[in-house]
């Protein structure tokens, strides 16, 4: 599987006319600064999707800090925005590929064909001359139809059953400070699901910011066994994303996706928590 692109690779493909790229920048505790800094510049054609508004459901009681968006809404945004099942989606962030790697589980829960996410981000395509703009692309709605992936998804009950199993592993993707419960800054309990391996999705980067490649990746993983069920979490189903994009460049199969991690986990009172190394 080859889901992460270089930047001359996206260069070379920007202008075709079945590609479109998307702008994901957001920050957490700055919700506006993502589409300010998309409005500023950006890659000439992209389009802006906001992680808590495009990404995201509202939250709730259960279901975690961002909770998956309803598939019907979101195939209604990826219209609006002139998206079809048959485009290329090319998605980039500043943050390391985070918020471009949900987008990217999102639409292979929807059963997307082809779907990318930029190596580096929009700082290092700006720094290596790339053409930015500001001008805002108008876009000719299209329709776009889906079949779910739910083999991509695990719900809480399939991280109670996996944490108590031994065909199955549960990645934390957190900080280790916030997987052992040491450094909580988000959610109101620390501490991880009891048996989860620590996989902070970071390490999936070098010292430049640039995603490490495939034989490094077999090395990162290589503790896990391939014909184990894997689930990832992390705080809110967002930094888990590259981990599960990791797995899968690395040759893991059987991979899902936690979508409401740690903190639908600690929504459920009865559930236990556990803190420090495991």
């Amino acid at each position: 599987m080859n889901a992460i692109v270089s930047k001359p690779w996206v260069l070379a493909r920007m202008y075709e006319p079945d590609v479109t790229i998307v702008d994901c920048r957001f920050e957490l505790g700055k919700p506006e600064a993502g589409k300010e800094a998309y409005e500023r510049e950006h890659i000439p054609g992209a389009i802006y999707l906001d992680l808590e508004k495009d990404l995201s459901s509202p939250v709730r009681e259960h279901g975690g800090r961002h909770p998956l968006p309803d598939p019907e809404e979101l195939s209604r945004t990826l219209a609006k925005n002139g998206i079809t099942p048959e485009t290329r989606i090319i998605a980039y962030d500043d943050q390391g590929g985070m918020y471009a790697s949900r987008l990217w589980w999102l639409l292979k829960y929807l059963g997307h064909g082809q779907a990318f996410v930029m190596n580096e981000g929009f700082s290092a395509w700006k720094a290596a001359g790339y053409p930015v703009t500001a001008d805002q692309p108008i876009r000719v709605p299209a329709s776009y139809s889906y079949t779910l992936h739910p083999e991509l998804l695990a719900s809480m009950e399939d991280v109670r059953r996996a944490a108590g199993r031994d065909d199955a592993i549960v990645i934390d993707s957190r900080d280790p400070r916030r997987y052992q419960g040491f450094d909580e800054t988000m959610d109101p309990v620390a501490g991880h699901v009891p048996g989860a391996k620590n996989k902070f999705w970071k390490l999936l980067l070098d010292e430049h910011g640039k995603r490490i490649d495939v034989s490094r990746l077999q090395e990162h993983y290589k503790a896990f066994p391939r014909d184990k069920e894997i689930i990832v979490y992390c705080g809110s189903g967002v930094s888990a994303c590259p981990n599960f994009i990791g797995l899968k460049e690395a040759g893991y199969e059987n991979v899902k996706l936690y979508a409401g991690s740690w903190s639908d986990w600690i929504s459920y009172s009865e559930n236990p928590v556990a803190t420090g190394e495991e």
